[in-house]
């Protein structure tokens, strides 16, 4: 059963930061510093190159792992990202496979340009 199935997070606040938070309490008892390949993650990504537009809130399938980071198809962008390790903002959040049409149900994706 989803851990997210019949939240209201879309009817309590418009703000992305609020809904990630309640999505990370929701996800809290399946946590990892290191993704496996095929699996779901959600997860604050804080990126240093500057002058890119990147999702702050990004939900992923790990497609590779590098000894630099991990790539993924990012379901708000709809392509391949790059996340190294240095920029994540603490630990991955497992997705179950049953959770992955509810969280796409949350705008919670957050586009942001890093200057």
């Amino acid at each position: 059963m989803s851990r997210l199935e019949g939240n209201d997070i879309n009817n309590r606040t418009n703000d992305q930061e609020d809904m990630m938070l309640e999505i990370m309490s929701l996800l809290n008892d399946t946590v990892t510093p290191v993704p496996d390949v095929g699996n779901f993650y959600t997860f604050v990504y804080n990126p240093k190159t500057p002058n890119i537009t990147y999702d702050q809130h990004p939900l992923i399938a790990c497609t590779d792992l590098f000894a630099w980071g991990f790539r993924g198809l990012n379901f708000h962008w709809q392509k391949y990202r790059n996340y190294t390790w240095a920029e994540l903002a603490g630990q991955l959040y497992i997705v179950q496979p049953d959770e992955l049409d509810d969280l796409l149900a949350i705008p919670y994706a957050k586009f942001r340009l890093n200057n």
